[in-house]
């Protein structure tokens, strides 16, 4: 349905899809795919959107917990975008995560569902320390696309524009993206789904800024591995991940609110 109008939207991922980065806990988190839905809604005023994502999850976990609920939704589009989370484990298999991405395209698209996917940046671009996953991001991209193309999901090809890698779309723990991120990521997604009004524009670079170099650029990498990096591994050889005890923070369909209507954009939350 390109360009068309969408009616039941659902979203499912980890803590990108959920928001984080864009808002916090206490106030609220936005998001791309809630930006993405107060575009839809724009156009489809009777739109109804459910967010089925949570933090920390893998493509297996995704697949296991939001799959069968999404399903249920009935959605008439719907977005899976993971990956990730599995990518900064130790054990990676770039064919088992894209065959549980795979599955999910399959019986979505076979419900009758228009789905939409992306594919990642090379997180070194971001920080340097993350070279070693390069090539998993190159494996699972390339698994990514050939499983879309098998099933005629829409790809926002976020992976070959150099904008992407830039520091101001990222949140400061360079896993999440920043407001500004959130919002080119479903601008990126719109165009790929050919909705009304979208166009390239998301892959337009930011205006020069100056990046600090030598000491300075070492020091921000030594604070970033202190507040972001230590934390992080110590979870995950505890054995725990941001996603325990969460729950979908809009696992039903609900009606949407246009940015500046009564209610505004509150109402994604």
């Amino acid at each position: 349905m390109p360009g068309g109008e969408y009616l039941r939207y659902v979203a499912l991922g980890d803590s990108q899809t959920e928001g984080l980065g864009d808002g916090d806990d206490a106030t609220g988190l936005r998001g791309w795919a809630d930006r993405l839905a107060e575009q839809l809604a724009v156009t489809s005023p009777a739109l109804q959107y459910a967010n089925l994502a949570v933090r920390g999850q893998t493509s297996a976990q995704i697949h296991a917990g939001q799959l069968e609920p999404a399903l249920a939704l009935r959605p008439d589009l719907a977005t899976v975008v993971s990956g990730v989370n599995d990518m900064l484990r130790r054990r990676f298999d770039a064919d088992e995560v894209a065959g549980h991405l795979e599955a999910m395209f399959a019986a979505l698209t076979a419900q009758g569902a228009r789905v939409a996917t992306v594919t990642f940046p090379d997180v070194a671009r971001i920080t340097p320390l993350a070279r070693p996953i390069s090539a998993r991001v190159t494996a699972l991209n390339d698994r990514i696309r050939a499983a879309a193309a098998r099933h005629g999901v829409a790809v926002a090809e976020t992976s070959v524009h150099d904008v992407v890698t830039d520091p101001r779309l990222w949140s400061s723990d360079r896993l999440h993206a920043s407001p500004l991120g959130h919002a080119r990521i479903a601008a990126a997604i719109a165009h790929a789904l050919q909705l009304p009004g979208s166009d390239d524009s998301w892959t337009h670079p930011l205006p020069p800024v100056r990046t600090p170099t030598g000491l300075g650029a070492a020091a921000v990498e030594v604070r970033w591995a202190a507040t972001f990096l230590g934390p992080w591994l110590g979870r995950r050889l505890r054995g725990r991940s941001s996603g325990d005890g969460r729950t979908a923070k809009r696992p039903e369909l609900l009606p949407l609110s246009v940015p500046g209507s009564p209610g505004g954009p509150a109402a994604t939350r």
